[in-house]
């Protein structure tokens, strides 16, 4: 709902030539660089590469656009300045946004519980960039709903301004509270998230309390798109979680 208007969110769903209930991976999108072209927010995001590393494993992967974005309704609102000339670097409007793209997995999670194909007590959520860190944070809101979550290069604010730190820290942090592993896949070369930054998360998120194994990678931003620079460090956590 949207000032009290139901809205429509769009689900790309990837599935393996397999009879169901299927284990389920919700993978969540990133954002839209700076925030300042319109345009972008309307294309439809999915991760190929993800998708089918794990289809052929017998996995059916789910990825939500979130109000505004691709062809879902509403408004695309995580964190705006008042004019909407971009994103906000005013920590609290910032994570204002990460509350309202909550609320749309709220959404998302509760049509996937109503599916005959998602084996809904084996289930994992991930993104890439803002998908990253919203999952870790979501698994921490939710956290008896899944079984891991993965995190591809996460933050919800890239380096280039001043509140970036705190941000990163404080929406990571929320994810302190889930009970299993989560895997943390860090692109050595990312300009947006640099190395530094994302260990100084991990460990924030770890003295919080937090579960999780930190794998540096040597890439960039589009680490997502590289399964064979992550594909034995997935393997392995899959296998950890059973």
């Amino acid at each position: 709902m949207e000032q009290g208007t139901p809205v429509g969110l769009e689900l790309v769903v990837h599935k393996p030539a397999l009879a169901g209930p299927l284990p389920t991976l919700v993978f969540n999108h990133g954002s839209t660089g700076w925030g300042t072209n319109p345009a972008v927010f309307r294309r439809t995001v999915k991760c190929a590469p993800v998708a089918q590393f794990f289809a052929e494993r017998g996995w059916m992967v789910v990825f939500p656009q979130r109000r505004g974005r691709g062809k879902s309704g509403g408004l695309y609102d995580e964190g705006f300045k008042p004019d909407r000339s971009g994103y906000s670097w005013e920590p609290e409007v910032s994570l204002a946004g990460l509350d309202r793209a909550v609320q749309d997995l709220d959404e998302v999670m509760y049509h996937l519980a109503q599916r005959p194909d998602v084996r809904s007590e084996q289930l994992l959520i991930g993104g890439v960039s803002r998908g990253g860190v919203l999952a870790i944070a979501y698994a921490g809101a939710r956290p008896g709903m899944f079984r891991g979550a993965l995190n591809f290069n996460g933050g919800w604010l890239g380096c280039s301004g001043a509140s970036y730190a705190e941000v990163n820290r404080r929406a990571f942090v929320r994810g302190a509270t889930f009970q299993h592993q989560t895997l943390w896949l860090h692109g050595s070369k990312d300009p947006y998230y640099r190395i530094a930054h994302c260990r100084k998360n991990f460990d924030t998120f770890q003295a919080a309390g937090g579960k999780g194994v930190f794998h540096e990678i040597r890439g960039g931003h589009g680490l997502a798109y590289r399964p064979a620079l992550w594909t034995d460090a997935m393997d392995s956590y899959l296998a950890s979680i059973g």
